[in-house]
Formats: C-alpha cells, sequence, structure tokens
C-alpha cells in the first residue's frame, strides 16, 4: 500500500493507508486509501456544480483487496492504460472473471442478507460476456468448501447450483441492495425469479 500512496502523491493526491484485520488464515486482504473527498476534486478539477454536492469533510474510500492464494485453473491477459500515463495491467480473461463472480452468487454467505449487486453483475454478464469457465469456478468452489466431490464440476451440476440459488432468493431485497448504486432504479423492475432463469439460460461453459 505504500508504493500506491507515493505513487498518488506523486499526481497531487494527499491519502493515506488504513489496513483492515483479516482473522489468522484469511487469504484475503484488503486495505483502505482515504483521503478528504472535497480536496481531491479541486485537485482533479472538478466542476462547481459537482464540488457543491460535496459536503465538508466527507470522506473518499478507495478498498483494495489481495487474495495471497489464487485459486488455479484461470488465464490471463495484458491491457494496456493510456491514462494518466501509460502502463500494463496483467488481469484475469473475462470467462475467469465471470467464474469468480459466479462463485459469490454461489456462495456468499450473508446469512439472511442478499447481496444484490451480485446479481445485478450476473445480469452484466450474460448480456456482456456469457462464456463461463466452469474449471476455475469448480477450483473456487473447492478452496471455499462448496464443492467437495471427488468429481469434477459437471454442466448439469453447476446448472443445478444455479437454479437452487435462483429458488432461493429474495428477489425484493437483492433490488433494495443495489438501488443505492445504480443511476437508475427503474432498470430493476424486471427483476423477478422468471428473469433470473431467462439469463442464466445464456451463460455460455467454457
Amino acid at each position: 500500500m505504500a508504493a500506491q500512496q507515493k505513487e498518488l502523491a506523486a499526481f497531487g493526491f494527499d491519502v493515506r493507508v488504513e489496513q483492515r484485520k483479516k482473522s489468522a488464515g484469511n487469504r484475503v486482504q484488503s486495505a483502505f486509501l482515504k483521503a478528504n473527498t472535497l480536496n481531491q476534486l479541486l485537485v482533479i478539477a472538478a466542476t462547481e456544480d459537482i464540488v457543491q454536492a460535496v459536503h465538508r469533510g466527507q470522506v473518499l474510500k478507495i478498498k483494495f483487496e489481495v487474495d495471497t492464494d489464487p485459486p488455479p485453473e484461470f488465464d490471463t491477459h495484458t491491457r494496456y492504460v493510456l491514462q494518466p500515463i501509460p502502463f500494463a495491467v496483467r488481469t484475469y480473461v473475462l470467462p475467469d472473471l465471470f467464474a469468480g463472480k459466479m462463485h459469490a452468487v454461489l456462495c456468499r454467505k450473508w446469512k439472511n442478507r442478499v447481496k444484490g449487486r451480485d446479481w445485478y453483475d450476473l445480469v452484466w454478464y450474460a448480456a456482456n460476456h456469457p462464456q463461463l469457465h466452469l474449471a476455475h469456478l469448480e477450483q473456487r468452489m473447492r478452496q471455499s468448501g462448496d464443492w467437495e466431490e471427488k468429481e469434477p464440476l459437471a454442466p448439469e451440476d453447476f446448472r443445478k447450483l444455479l437454479i437452487r440459488s435462483i429458488d432461493a432468493l429474495d428477489v425484493n431485497l437483492a433490488r433494495k441492495e443495489v438501488e443505492p448504486f445504480i443511476k437508475n432504479p427503474q432498470n430493476l423492475t424486471m427483476w423477478s425469479h422468471k428473469f433470473f432463469y431467462d439469463v442464466v439460460s445464456r451463460i455460455q461453459l467454457a
């Protein structure tokens, strides 16, 4: 995190790093970059209307998470970003990213809560990049203890788990959870069990 803090300072951003304490053995480490929101908007020459919309003392938070033990069976590729300066980023390929999101849909343990953002992302992937790498999903599920069978995760097993998750979904709670994060909540009016059955039928297993 010190490297990110130093790099941002070079562009005029005054931030501080706060690392979150995780339980022993947790492979995902996280930290927050925090900064005064109003100051940073002024640094990037925000418009007057945007600056007026920010309350004094409001804090901008950016969360970083690092998986120190990622499960196998994935591919990566290199992408190039040109702004603010040219640099290269190595990322998962989209079918493996989709597998990671599907793992959250199937296996996230939030007790009685529902993370509607997972289901919103599922719709996006199904509409834009429906290819899903099943072998990587299996490895994620084995790592989290959600697939302990000796046999590989077969397409029919995946479909059964997915339908079971949709059957158990409280659609209203999912809609309410994601509404604050999107510009037009009317886009969620179509959400229903029938809608999600149709969405997942578009997934292409790779």
